[in-house]
């Protein structure tokens, strides 16, 4: 049952973060540039504010679950006494999600910051810099993300 529990959490947590991005980047950003920049500017910054501090809380549901969820395989190998040798679209899943995670990390914390600091300043060219570097990074977590789904839904080795 626990282990039910936790990949339903790693999935739903997956589903959240790359589709809130899809969203974003195609119909949300698209839809925005129609407004004017202060507008614009504003708006973004607040919806990935919120949108930003989801992902936190997601990516620690990520990664708990993950944890979790080899714990939970290697100890029923263990309980048969078989050797548990983690296959490689686990691999490739986990280490492409530590890359996303630290895109993101870059996101929030540094690149964020600057949006939200032209937003205070009103500075609206900058916080179109900032928010046209935040998409390309979106863009690169978003075709992360769908290589890992795509690895997992058709296995590698």
């Amino acid at each position: 049952m626990l282990f039910i529990i936790l990949k339903l959490v790693h999935l739903i947590s997956i589903v959240i973060w790359v589709g809130g991005m899809f969203f974003a980047h195609f119909f949300l950003r698209p839809a925005a540039q129609e407004l004017e920049a202060p507008v614009r500017v504003k708006l973004m910054r607040d919806v990935l504010g919120r949108f930003f501090s989801t992902v936190l809380v997601l990516i620690l549901l990520i990664l708990l679950s993950g944890i979790g969820l080899i714990g939970s395989v290697h100890g029923m190998a263990a309980k048969v006494g078989a050797q548990f040798s983690m296959p490689l679209s686990w691999i490739v899943m986990t280490v492409l999600g530590v890359i996303m995670m630290a895109v993101f990390g870059h996101i929030r914390f540094a690149l964020y910051k600057r949006l939200n600091a032209a937003v205070e300043a009103r500075d609206w060219p900058a916080g179109g810099a900032a928010l046209a570097s935040i998409r390309k990074l979106v863009a690169l977590n978003l075709a992360l993300g769908l290589v890992i789904i795509a690895a997992m839904r058709f296995p590698l080795g």
